[in-house]
């Protein structure tokens, strides 16, 4: 579940090295699982290796070794002279007894398999001349393409595309994934991604302390909330949905429906009185309560039961918005900030921050979409050239003193001390409207269980996604809620809990 940096890959290598294990080892073990998944991809015919000079194109020599050993009809495209190959490259392509061919797209032929190892993931300048060439010529030829760690083009650590990339089928990579194979757009540059065991050992991890995760139940199962057997519904927390007024509705509602089901013991809409009919018909285990201004808001949240709070679904950009995030971080709530309760702090966005910063103890979570992060974040936005995502949000997470949620295919949770978390398993019928108001809701209802923060926007994040996979194509944002007892059921029986 550890994702490895380009340079904490290249450390781990280090370490292993210098615990005994050659490196043209380590060389040797990847471009035998290269050979492997290439068998499996390609069954017959010919396949052509086109390799560059590093050790990712060694890994290519050593694949093409051993497939000629099994067999197969293989062909070696190489980027430069042989004989300028250096290292632990060099000696992979001596290993290799036939001639190379000229790098030029013209030698990819009408192969049964390519297996690129052009570059590797540490690639980190725009690809031009030849090499872009020859990534277009791979692209179009309609062969299946096996990638050796990334597809090349894509930055190991950003997942952005540097100029051009590889469109690969599958990818075999080593050890540990990269950030490159869950973030966008690299993850869709990548295919299916295989992680094979090349003899480096676990025990690098401790050296290395990473800390980004693939966002799995592994990563978070010891935090995961489970209903002691004499609990009762106030020991699960209390959780408030704050409303907006009665046109928008619907999205608070969608929010303390997500909240509930997560496992809060209760949950309440504070709604304004105008309002107060439309929600308390439309809703039953959830309840109502009055609450038109700021005031109001504080002698609702003075009452200790209440624990864990979302604004933003549908609560309108204002000036009471701004009040009611206010009043509920001068309460020490734990907090949710999705949508509206952003975007209304957009002309002065430190001033959420410092309020954030003066409530020590609460634990917020902000959950932006791409389209509102640079609205609390406008020097870190996704316009900002070679920055990742996942860099953007541990920069806005320190600045914020707070968990900070980007949503997206690749949704990414980090908290303010780096620790971090990239999401893969979204299928893409959750882009649907209403879909974010629930996961605020979810996560608010982990929040008032007692998870910490950033292992309840984690278990929200995989849950949300997981809800939509079981739901299927199809969903609309009021499924999500009703899928999610499949959803814990899954879990349960995976962590061995019984139900």
């Amino acid at each position: 579940m550890e994702v490895l940096t380009t340079s904490e890959m290249e450390r781990a290598d280090r370490l292993t090295i210098a615990s005994g294990t050659p490196g043209f080892a380590l060389m040797l073990s990847a471009g035998q699982a290269v050979a492997e998944a290439a068998m499996d991809l390609a069954e017959d015919g010919p396949i052509v290796v086109v390799a560059g000079r590093g050790n990712n194109g060694g890994d290519g020599f050593v694949a093409a070794a051993e497939l000629a050993a099994r067999g197969r009809e293989v062909s070696v495209v190489l980027l430069c002279e042989r004989d300028s190959l250096q290292g632990d490259a060099a000696s992979a392509a001596r290993g290799w007894k036939y001639p190379v061919l000229p790098f030029n797209p013209q030698a990819l032929g009408k192969p049964a398999l390519i297996i690129d190892a052009l570059f590797g993931a540490g690639l980190n300048r725009p690809v031009k001349g030849e090499p872009y060439e020859m990534i277009e010529a791979i692209n179009a030829n309609g062969a299946p393409v096996l990638a050796v760690d990334l597809p090349s083009g894509i930055n190991g650590t950003t997942g952005l595309v540097m100029g051009i990339a590889v469109r690969a089928t599958a990818t075999v990579t080593f050890f540990r994934r990269k950030p490159a194979h869950l973030l966008l757009p690299g993850r869709m540059h990548c295919g299916r991604v295989q992680v094979a065991d090349i003899g480096i050992a676990s025990g690098v991890l401790d050296e290395i302390k990473p800390q980004t995760f693939e966002n799995v139940p592994d990563s978070w199962q010891a935090a995961f909330p489970v209903p002691r057997t004499d609990a009762h519904k106030y020991a699960r927390g209390h959780a408030v949905v704050v409303s907006g007024e009665i046109a928008s509705t619907g999205a608070a509602r969608l929010a303390a429906r997500g909240a509930l089901r997560a496992g809060a013991g209760l949950v309440t809409v504070a709604s304004p009185r105008e309002a107060l009919a439309v929600n308390a018909a439309a809703l039953t285990a959830v309840m109502v309560k009055p609450v038109d201004t700021a005031i109001e808001f504080a002698e609702f949240l003075s009452d200790r039961r209440f624990n864990a709070c979302v604004i933003g679904p549908g609560a309108g950009i204002s000036e009471r918005t701004r009040d009611f995030v206010h009043t509920a971080l001068s309460a020490q709530k734990h907090l949710v900030l999705d949508a509206d309760a952003l975007t209304s702090f957009a002309e002065e966005p430190n001033r959420l921050f410092e309020s954030i910063r003066m409530s020590a103890d609460t634990r917020v979570v902000l959950t932006p979409h791409e389209g509102e992060f640079p609205r609390l974040f406008s020097d870190l936005s996704n316009k900002n050239p070679g920055r990742s995502k996942l860099e953007r949000a541990r920069d806005a997470a320190q600045r914020a003193g707070a968990v900070v949620l980007v949503k997206g295919a690749d949704t990414v949770v980090v908290a303010p001390d780096g620790r971090a978390t990239i999401a893969a398993n979204a299928p893409a019928w959750l882009a649907t409207a209403g879909a974010g108001d629930v996961l605020a809701g979810i996560i608010a209802g982990l929040l008032a269980q007692g998870v910490d923060a950033f292992e309840a926007a984690s278990i929200g994040v995989w849950m949300h996604g997981e809800g939509a996979r079981e739901a299927g194509p199809g969903l609309i944002a009021e499924d999500l809620p009703e899928v999610m007892p499949a959803v814990f059921r899954r879990l349960y029986d995976a962590f061995g809990i019984e139900y």
